[in-house]
C-alpha cells in the first residue's frame, strides 16, 4: 500500500511512549488516527491533520469505527495501576483488539511487551507476554517487542531510580536489584518501533529487544548516582521480597507506589536478550548504559527548560507557595506580576540586572554571598558585566552566566558559584489581555540530601532576597515608564 495512504492507529497516544511515538510519527509525515477514551486529554497535543478517536477496549462496538481503514496499528495500552484485576482487564482488551482488528482486515499490529525470563513470571510480566500471545494468535500478523528496562527522562523506571538515588545516603536494598536486565533507552525503543512500519512484508513475530551493557537495578542505580556525582552505598538483603519492598517504596517515592508496586514484582525476572534476531533484521544499535543515562539527564533538563511557568505551576492555590514547588527533582520559586506596560517597557530593566546595576533589592545580601563564594573558591561578583545593558549568550553576569537569551521575551540565567547542585534564574515576559505578564523563577536542583538541606537552609533568606528583587524590579520598570512620560 502506498506510504502516503496508509493509516496508522495508535493506541495508548497518552501515556509515556504513545506520547512520544505520536510525535515521531507526526514528524515523519504520516496519516495517524489515535484510539483513546478520554479525547480532550489528547487533542491540544496532537498536529492539525492527526485523527482522534473516542473509544474503549473494552467496549467492542467502539472499535468498529476507530478500526476503519487502519492498514497498521500500534498496540501499547495496559492496565497496570487499574486495580487488583488489572490482568483480566488487559486480557479482555487483547482479544476485543484482536477479533476487531481482524474484522477491519488490518495488515500488521505492532505491540510493545515487557522482556522476562524463568518458569515463576510475575504477574505484571506474564500478563503482558499473554496480550502479545493474544494478539499473535488473533490471525492479524502481529510484531512483539519484549522489551528490558526502559529508561529515559519521565520513565516509570528512571523516575523510580532517580527518586531512590536522590533520596537515600545508604539503600537497604530487595533481592531484585540485582537480577539481570539489559536497560534500553527510550529513543532505541522509538526506533525500533518506527522501522517496524517498515518492514517489507506483514508478519508475526517476537523480537526480543535491550541495550547494549547487561546490567541490574543495582548497576543503574550506580551509574545515576555516578553521573550525579553522588556516593551511594546500596547493600541487599535476601528476606525482603517484592511485596515487602513495595511497601519500603511507597516510603520513599509515594508517587510511584501504585504502579511501581507491580513493576517492583516482575524485576525479580531476569530481562536479558536471548534471542538476538533483533540486531539482525533492524538497523538500531542499541545505545550502552552510560550513554543512555547522561541522554536521560540532558533530556530532562531539556524536556524542564521548555516549560511554560504558567502551566508547570499550579494556580489552584492562591499566594506564595513556602518552601518553593517540586518539579522532579527540582525546587522551583516562581513570581509574576501583569504590568499595563508594552513587553519592551518590562523588559528593559531586565536586560541592566546586575553588575553595577545591582540586583534590584538587597544588593549588600548579594555582596556577602559573592564574598562567601570566593572565600570557598568560586568567582564570586568579580566578574561584573561585559557592558551595562546589552546581552549575549554566554556572557557573565556576576556569578551567572546567560544560558538562553530573546531580547524582551526571555534571559534564562546559569548559576555558576559554588553550590551542592545546579541554579537557575529565569525572567520571562509575555503580552496577554491585560497587557503584559513579567514573571521570575529561581530553580534549584539539588544533589542528594545535603543539596536538599542547604536550600532548606537558605530559603529563608532565598525568599527575602528574591521576593525583595522582584518587587524592586518592577518598581524599575513603573519608575523607568514615569521618566519616559516626563
Amino acid at each position: 500500500m502506498n506510504k502516503e495512504k496508509r493509516l496508522i492507529l495508535l493506541t495508548g497516544a497518552s501515556g509515556y511512549i504513545g506520547g512520544r511515538l505520536l510525535s515521531d510519527l507526526e514528524n515523519r509525515g504520516e496519516r495517524i488516527r489515535c484510539l483513546v477514551r478520554h479525547p480532550v486529554y489528547i487533542r491540544s497535543r496532537v498536529e492539525p491533520g492527526t485523527e482522534i478517536v473516542s473509544a474503549d477496549l473494552l467496549d467492542p462496538e467502539s472499535l468498529k469505527i476507530a478500526l476503519e481503514g487502519v492498514h497498521t496499528a500500534y498496540y501499547l495500552v495496559h492496565s497496570l495501576g487499574g486495580g487488583e484485576d488489572y490482568e483480566e482487564k488487559d486480557r479482555q482488551a487483547a482479544l476485543n483488539f484482536g477479533e476487531a482488528a481482524v474484522r477491519a482486515n488490518i495488515s500488521q499490529i505492532i505491540y510493545l511487551g515487557g522482556l522476562g525470563q524463568g518458569d515463576n513470571l510475575s504477574a505484571h510480566l506474564a500478563s503482558r507476554q499473554e496480550v502479545g500471545r493474544i494478539l499473535r494468535e488473533s490471525g492479524v500478523p502481529t510484531i512483539e517487542f519484549q522489551a528490558s528496562i526502559i529508561i529515559g527522562s519521565g520513565s516509570l523506571s528512571y523516575e523510580m531510580v532517580r527518586g531512590l538515588v536522590e533520596r537515600l545516603p545508604v539503600m537497604i536494598t530487595p533481592r531484585w536489584v540485582r537480577s539481570g536486565a539489559q536497560p534500553i533507552s527510550i529513543e532505541d525503543v522509538l526506533e525500533y518501533l518506527l522501522q517496524a512500519l517498515e518492514r517489507p512484508e506483514p508478519e508475526t513475530m517476537v523480537y526480543q529487544i535491550g541495550g547494549a551493557d547487561s546490567s541490574s537495578y543495582e548497576g543503574i542505580m550506580k551509574e545515576y548516582a555516578r553521573q550525579r556525582g553522588l556516593h551511594r552505598l546500596i547493600i541487599p538483603i535476601p528476606f525482603l521480597t517484592p511485596h515487602l519492598s513495595s511497601h519500603w517504596l511507597s516510603l520513599i517515592t509515594p508517587l510511584y507506589y501504585k504502579v511501581g508496586s507491580q513493576l517492583i514484582d516482575g524485576v525479580r525476572n531476569d530481562s536479558t536478550v536471548q534471542d538476538p534476531r533483533a540486531l539482525e533484521v533492524f538497523s538500531v544499535r542499541p545505545k550502552g548504559l552510560v550513554e543512555t543515562m547522561t541522554r536521560a539527564m540532558a533530556n530532562e533538563d531539556h524536556r524542564f527548560a521548555e516549560t511554560h511557568w504558567s502551566d508547570a505551576l499550579p494556580d489552584i492555590i492562591p499566594g506564595h507557595h513556602w518552601w518553593g514547588l517540586p518539579f522532579g527533582t527540582r525546587r522551583v520559586d516562581s513570581y509574576h506580576r501583569i504590568l499595563s506596560y508594552t513587553p519592551e517597557e518590562v523588559f528593559a530593566p531586565i536586560r541592566c540586572i546586575g553588575g553595577e546595576n545591582g540586583w534590584y533589592g538587597y544588593n549588600w545580601m548579594w555582596k556577602v554571598r559573592g564574598a562567601m563564594d570566593r572565600l570557598i573558591g568560586g568567582v564570586g561578583l568579580r566578574r561584573g558585566r561585559r557592558d551595562p545593558c546589552d546581552i549575549r549568550i554566554g556572557d557573565a553576569i556576576d556569578f551567572w552566566r546567560v544560558e538562553r537569551y530573546v531580547p524582551d521575551i526571555l534571559l534564562l540565567l546559569f548559576a555558576e558559584m559554588k553550590l551542592p547542585g545546579r541554579a537557575w534564574l529565569y525572567f520571562e515576559v509575555e503580552p496577554n489581555e491585560k497587557g503584559t505578564e513579567i514573571r521570575m523563577t529561581a530553580v534549584f536542583d539539588p544533589i542528594g540530601l545535603w543539596g536538599r538541606a542547604y536550600w532548606y537552609m537558605i530559603y529563608p533568606f532565598h525568599y527575602l532576597v528574591f521576593n525583595g528583587m522582584f518587587k524592586g524590579l518592577v518598581k524599575a520598570i513603573e519608575r523607568n515608564k514615569r521618566e519616559v512620560e516626563t
